[in-house]
Parts: structure tokens; C-alpha cells; sequence
């Protein structure tokens, strides 16, 4: 009888717990919500995550908290959320920095895995990054800049944001395709890479164009080429790489929304509707635009598939051009 009386209590109580989750996640949210940007504040990912918390934030009825945890190409920020409690209230800004370039350069030293650790709420923008050199460099598009560094390889440099981030991939890459070499330059973030291709220390830089845009429209970068499926309206002179012959290069990176796996899929729904509606408000559209990124609102399925691409292409690029971090 005591067995009995045990089992049935026992019993009562999964019930319980199981009808509380059930209504937890039938109100969620019912506190903050916290959003990890895996970088540091000013960039492209910053800037959709901070939008993404406004609209979002309203739509859900509950304040969204951006935290930046930056490091190591924005794995430190993904590792955190890979960690987190899944229930909806730590969510993360992924790129494909950090599940697709991150994991073909660092290997098994990543501590996250990119499909096993996340759940996918959806994707938010995609953005265009430019292959920029500073004004002293005489070449005045690609194909002559192209030739000069085929002449004289190594003679010009570029800057990168560390070793195996996605500006060093894509040069790299960019190089083996060409089949010229440039001399590596890594710094410890984007802002220093940048500062020094302004001040003419390093000759060339890859970088998000939202980021770059100002320096090129004041003269104090020459734009050579973008890594997009299309021409930038905000740089419509400048030719893609796959118009320059190099289809390989792919298109743009992009940015969404993960939250870790778990995480109940009646709270990733939630998100993802309401994620969506912030992205129809005029004001968000509108500044996005401004910063030449494009919205690209999918489901989690469809985002998870963008995920693998990502992993398997950076796969490709990380082998083709020899880049691993030992």
C-alpha cells in the first residue's frame, strides 16, 4: 500500500509539473528576456539585435536586454548561450561568423557545436561586406589590383579582425581563387583593422559594409569589390565578386536569432511571430536600410538549413586556403 501511495504521488506530481510547464510557456514571457551579441557594441549584428530588442521587445510585452560578450570572433557570446537555461529567456545573435566560419577554422577546439547546441528562431538580415584599400594603393579597381599584387606578391598587406575570422576566410579565399598573396595582417578586433587600413598602415580590408560605408563615401577607403548575390544600392558602381569571375565567393554574411537547444517549441513559435512582426514595423525597415543590410524573415527550419550551408561552405573555403587556429 505504501508503494502505491508512493507511485501515485509520485505520478501526481510529474502531472503537476507537467501542466506548470505547459502554462509557463502558454505565458511566456513573464520576465527580460536577454539577448547576446557575441561582438562588440557598434557593428551590424549590434544594430539588428538592438532593433530586434525594441520591436521585438514590444510585440512580446517584456523588455529584451542586449548584452555584448565579445571574443575569440564571437564564440566567447555563443558558448554562453550554448550554456544557458532553455527556456527562453537567453537568446543569442548568430553569424555566420560564429556557425560557419568559426567552427571550419577552430575545429574541435570550439566549445559549441553550431547545429547540436541551438535552436533556430529565425534569421533576421543579411548584409554585404566590401574589399576596401586605402586611397594610396594605386590600383583603381580589381582587375588592376588584382595585377599589381600577382607582380609583387606579398608586397601588400591586409587587415583582418584575428586569425580565422571571417574577413581573414574570405580574403583568404579570395586569394586562393585569384591565385595572388597578400601578407596577413591580424588585429583583435575590427575597430583596430579598420583604424589602420584609414591610417594607410595596412593597404587592404574586408568588412561589413555598414561599417565601412562612411569611410568609403568620405574617400578614406576605395571600394573594390562586394561580397554580395547583387550590387549595393548604397555603392552601385561597385561590382560583385561574381561579376569580377568569382561566383565562389558566395553571397553576403547574415545575422539572426538562436536560442539554446531545448528550448521548447511553443517559445521558439512565439519568438519567431513575434520577431517577424517587429521586422514589418516602417521604423525598423527603415533603419536597416540605412545600413545596407536586408531583411530575410524565415522560419526556424529554413534557418537551421542556412546554418549547414554556412558550416559546410566555410568547411571548404578553411581547407582550400590552409587556415586553422593550433
Amino acid at each position: 500500500m505504501k508503494t502505491r501511495h508512493f507511485l501515485k504521488t509520485l505520478a501526481c506530481a510529474a502531472a503537476l509539473a507537467a501542466v506548470g510547464g505547459v502554462h509557463a510557456q502558454a505565458n511566456y514571457p513573464t520576465q527580460p528576456i536577454k539577448l547576446i551579441v557575441p561582438f562588440a557594441p557598434g557593428g551590424s549584428t549590434d544594430l539588428a539585435a538592438r532593433l530586434i530588442a525594441e520591436y521585438g521587445g514590444r510585440e512580446l510585452g517584456q523588455s529584451i536586454v542586449v548584452e555584448n560578450k565579445a571574443g575569440a570572433g564571437g564564440s566567447l557570446g555563443m558558448e554562453f548561450v550554448s550554456k544557458a537555461k532553455a527556456d527562453g529567456y537567453t537568446l543569442g545573435m548568430a553569424t555566420v561568423s560564429t556557425h560557419g566560419s568559426n567552427p571550419a577554422v577552430y575545429g574541435s577546439k570550439l566549445k559549441y557545436d553550431p547545429v547540436k547546441d541551438f535552436a533556430p528562431v529565425t534569421n533576421v538580415a543579411t548584409t554585404p561586406s566590401v574589399f576596401a584599400v586605402n586611397p594610396k594603393v594605386p590600383a583603381q579597381d580589381m582587375k588592376q589590383f588584382i595585377a599589381a599584387a600577382k607582380a609583387q606578391p606579398n608586397k601588400f598587406s591586409f587587415a583582418s579582425p584575428g586569425t580565422g575570422s571571417l574577413g581573414h576566410a574570405n580574403i583568404e579565399h579570395f586569394m586562393a581563387l585569384a591565385q595572388m598573396k597578400m601578407l596577413h595582417v591580424p588585429y583583435k578586433g575590427a575597430g583596430l583593422a579598420m583604424n589602420d587600413a584609414l591610417g594607410g598602415q595596412v593597404d587592404a580590408i574586408t568588412d561589413n559594409l555598414p561599417s565601412a560605408l562612411p569611410h568609403i563615401k568620405a574617400g578614406k577607403l576605395r571600394a573594390l569589390a562586394v561580397l554580395s548575390e547583387k550590387r549595393s544600392p548604397a555603392l552601385p558602381d561597385v561590382p560583385t565578386y561574381g561579376e569580377l569571375g568569382f561566383p565562389q565567393m558566395g553571397g553576403g554574411g547574415w545575422f539572426g536569432v538562436v536560442a539554446p537547444a531545448g528550448t521548447p517549441p511553443e517559445i521558439v513559435a512565439k519568438l519567431n511571430q513575434a520577431f517577424h512582426k517587429a521586422m514589418k514595423n516602417p521604423e525598423f525597415i527603415r533603419k536597416m536600410d540605412e545600413s545596407g543590410a536586408t531583411l530575410i524573415p524565415n522560419t526556424p527550419e529554413q534557418f537551421a538549413q542556412q546554418i549547414r550551408q554556412a558550416m559546410e561552405r566555410y568547411q571548404r573555403v578553411a581547407q582550400m586556403a590552409k587556415i586553422a587556429i593550433d
